[in-house]
């Protein structure tokens, strides 16, 4: 096991009907802000609910909407300058990982008086972390389990075309509920995307190379073994509290960082996923349904210990030769991401090979030239990915 430092102070607040412990967790006699997406919260009552828990207090709340996937930097700093100007003691994201992520920015920038006017440098240091030493306190209401952002301290933030980490210690949610009713009216797809978010956060931390790390690979399979269980009925039976209450809790597990310590990590599969969606819109989760397959058939040698292993204890292939576990560990894979109506080609959205010119500009662009694990997955390797991929 490699040596490691893990830390994680976010509450969380589990369970049906939760809300209510909103009075308890926001500071009282404070300005709150609610930041929240396109919309869906004021049609289905969550923002009413939120509003009337935090009304028990002597709270002034201001509210803030329109963070949609993806959220970009120029509507992040209207909200920036909301909370500057109104003084803003507390933020309250409701939403998914978007809403959080932009949560995570606006908290950070909006405090530290070294970057006003110069907003965009919070973009410039990736996972070295922002250097800052203070930030407005946040808490989460999560409406779609995918990212696991309501347990950890990365945002992703998009400056044109262009997707970038914002990481930092004071980027933690000082608390998060999570109600799984809360995501009972998601759309299908929504729900899809987000199961297969989760399963690509897990393999990106597991399917590496072996370092004795028991616990956390017997952890990582047992959130791969719930979402093959769970995955197909929740996107079916969407009312289903017992099976979404699962999906909710894996997907905050698989990236709050405790499978991930102690343990090598890839996120080629994300690098090149966030450039496809950049560049075409696809959605997140769906582009890592198209990467990652590829990814292991192009990087079968190196990751064939762990791919072997996830072969036997995920899909129950304990028999044949390396390559047949492989083949049919990556075929399962390929199965399960298609059970759930995400495809895995890039030709299923009407790209074609002259998309990949495009990505591995980007990639070049974004100094993503030494990708995986081991540092050495180069453009020209990138390349063959989406070749793959096509």
């Amino acid at each position: 096991m490699l040596n490691f430092t893990f830390y994680n102070p976010t509450k969380i607040v589990f369970g049906k009907g939760q809300l209510v412990e909103l009075d308890n967790l926001v500071p009282s006699n404070c300005k709150v802000l609610i930041i929240y997406g396109g919309g869906s919260v004021k049609k289905t009552g969550v923002l009413d609910m939120v509003k009337t828990q935090l009304g028990t207090s002597n709270r002034e709340v201001f509210e803030f909407g329109g963070i949609l996937p993806n959220p970009q930097f120029d509507i992040l700093m209207d909200a920036v300058r909301l909370v500057r100007q109104q003084n803003i003691d507390f933020i309250l994201a409701i939403g998914g990982g978007s809403v959080m992520d932009g949560t995570k920015f606006i908290a950070i920038t909006a405090k530290n008086e070294e970057f006003m006017g110069r907003e965009e440098e919070v973009l410039n240091f990736g996972f070295a972390g922002v250097p800052a030493e203070k930030s407005i306190p946040f808490g989460t209401v999560a409406t779609l389990p995918a990212t696991g952002s309501e347990m950890n301290s990365g945002a992703v933030i998009s400056r044109g075309d262009d997707k970038l980490v914002v990481m930092s210690e004071l980027n933690f949610p000082q608390f998060s509920i999570l109600d799984p009713e809360l995501t009972f009216t998601l759309p299908p797809k929504q729900v899809a995307n987000g199961v297969v978010d989760t399963f690509v956060h897990t393999t990106e931390q597991y399917v590496t190379y072996p370092v004795e790390a028991r616990f956390q690979d017997r952890t990582a399979e047992g959130i791969l073994n719930t979402l093959i269980e769970i995955g197909t009925k929740t996107v079916e039976e969407p009312e289903n509290y017992d099976v979404r209450a699962n999906l909710v809790w894996c997907a905050t597990m698989a990236l709050n960082g405790l499978i991930g310590a102690g343990v090598p990590q890839d996120w080629n599969t994300h690098m090149i996923g966030h450039e496809i969606t950049a560049l075409s819109g696809i959605d997140h989760g769906r582009t890592l349904a198209i990467i990652q397959p590829a990814v292991w058939k192009v990087r079968r040698r190196q990751k064939a210990d762990k791919l072997i292993q996830y072969a036997e204890r995920v899909w129950g292939i304990t028999t044949g030769s390396i390559d047949e576990k492989i083949d049919g560990a990556i075929e399962e894979t390929e199965k399960f991401f298609h059970s759930l109506n995400v495809p895995t080609r890039l030709s299923d959205y009407g790209l074609d090979a002259s998309f990949i010119d495009k990505v591995i500009a980007n990639l070049e662009k974004h100094e993503m030239t030494a990708l995986s694990e081991h540092g050495d997955v180069t453009l020209d390797i990138s390349r063959k990915i989406l070749e793959v991929a096509l």
